[in-house]
């Protein structure tokens, strides 16, 4: 949509046409609010479009605050229990969107992601919301003061025009996915207006391994197994999935989960450290290798009944266990014992934001209102989505921190 007017009425102008954004500005428009939703990339969407295979994993069965990482654990509670995941099904029943649960309580849209733009679009359209895609912002600027919603006067210079309006709402998304047209700009709009941002990391992200590790494992790629994963000095939470082995180190949902927590640790002050990987989930590893003791065949051949062979085999090597299992002395059944249910690995970092799903950190929570996202300093301005430092598990999370902190921008904004 080309706007090309100088300064049309708008009470609000939403940056971001994404989950967040779509939503926070369907539900002012129902609220008899003239909203102009602005977005530099076109189509709209794609995030949406492309995530899940094309079929969006757009919610969870079963959310709650221990699903999320943020500075303020319980900052999403509020935004959640308003918008549950049951609220948005509803709205997809209403439009006849066909959906299926699939492991772990995860929604997937049965035809396509597509299905959930064009709901989307078609509620904004009802609700008399303008869309300006392919539209850069140039500059923003307010005169919003705390407290004085009245005075709140927020000027959008974009390349279709120049905006008036007396809300802002910054639904910008975070940095990852560059290649989907990520950028930076909720962050610095965040600190222009004087507020606090977490510096922003890659999260459900790939992890990168040190040259000695990766020589061994690189040979492996394509390699999958079974394993439990957890920061190796805080075990909680622990996420039972599957691990992939790739020619640039570890992937997989076990690694892409773990990796949020992995990379948080830094936040708090602490070293990276090491991740562990229980290869035996479920088992305690002693009582495995006892069971076996009385063959005569190595710990690899042993490890071959329930993990890849060539992993297997890769892995004794790594860690010197070649004795057979009879002749094993009891110091070496100990170690392999400990090293099995938890394989230690410090990785050298992550794979970035190019491979990264999500974005960890942004804007600091306390900086914004949970019951509305308006910001504490700036009347007038809210925040929504990816670029609050609110940042979910894999499996739909993300995707409802955007439905639920949207709508909750969008019942005030």
């Amino acid at each position: 949509m080309r706007l090309n007017s100088r300064r049309p009425d708008v009470d609000v102008v939403v940056l971001g046409a994404g989950a967040a954004g779509l939503m926070c500005a369907l539900q002012a428009g129902q609220r008899g609010r003239r909203v102009l939703v602005v977005d530099h990339w076109h189509p709209i969407g794609e995030r949406i479009r492309i995530s899940g295979g094309g079929r969006c994993n757009f919610t969870n069965r079963s959310v709650s605050a221990a699903n999320y990482l943020s500075r303020n654990p319980r900052f999403c509670v509020s935004a959640l229990s308003r918008f549950p995941p049951s609220q948005f099904v509803a709205m997809l029943d209403h439009h006849g969107v066909a959906y299926q649960e699939r492991d772990r309580g995860q929604l997937f849209c049965v035809r396509s992601a597509d299905d959930i733009t064009q709901m989307l679009t078609r509620e904004c359209a009802d609700a008399g919301v303008r869309i300006a895609s392919g539209c850069r912002v140039i500059d923003v600027s307010g005169t919003g003061t705390t407290g004085d919603p009245e005075a709140s006067r927020f000027l959008v210079s974009t390349s279709d025009g120049t905006f008036l309006s007396s809300s802002l709402a910054v639904a910008t998304g975070g940095l990852a996915v560059p290649k989907l047209g990520a950028t930076p700009l909720g962050y610095r709009l965040a600190e222009q207006f004087g507020m606090r941002v977490i510096p922003p990391r890659p999260a459900l992200v790939p992890l990168a391994l040190q040259p000695e590790m990766l020589t061994a494992l690189a040979p492996l790629s394509g390699v999958a197994f079974e394993a439990g994963a957890a920061c190796a000095a805080d075990p909680a939470p622990r996420f039972l999935d599957s691990v992939l082995l790739t020619h640039q180190g570890m992937s997989g949902p076990a690694i892409l989960q773990v990796s949020s927590y992995w990379q948080a640790r830094e936040y708090s002050g602490d070293s990276l450290g090491a991740v562990a990987l229980d290869l035996l989930p479920g088992l305690d590893a002693g009582a495995w290798i006892d069971e076996r003791r009385s063959r005569h065949i190595t710990l690899a051949m042993a490890m071959a009944d329930t993990l890849p062979r060539r992993f297997a085999a890769t892995w004794c090597d790594l860690h010197g266990f070649a004795t057979p299992l009879n002749q094993m002395p009891k110091k070496d059944r100990l170690r392999a014992a400990k090293a099995l249910n938890a394989w230690t690995i410090v990785p050298s970092g992550t794979l970035g934001f190019d491979k990264a799903e999500v974005t960890l950190g942004g804007v600091a929570t306390d900086e914004l209102s949970s019951k509305t996202m308006e910001s504490k300093r700036i009347a007038g301005l809210y925040f929504a989505g990816e670029v609050v430092d609110v940042t979910g598990w894999l499996g739909g999370y993300n995707f409802q921190w955007a439905w639920s902190s949207g709508w909750a921008a969008g019942q005030f904004a």
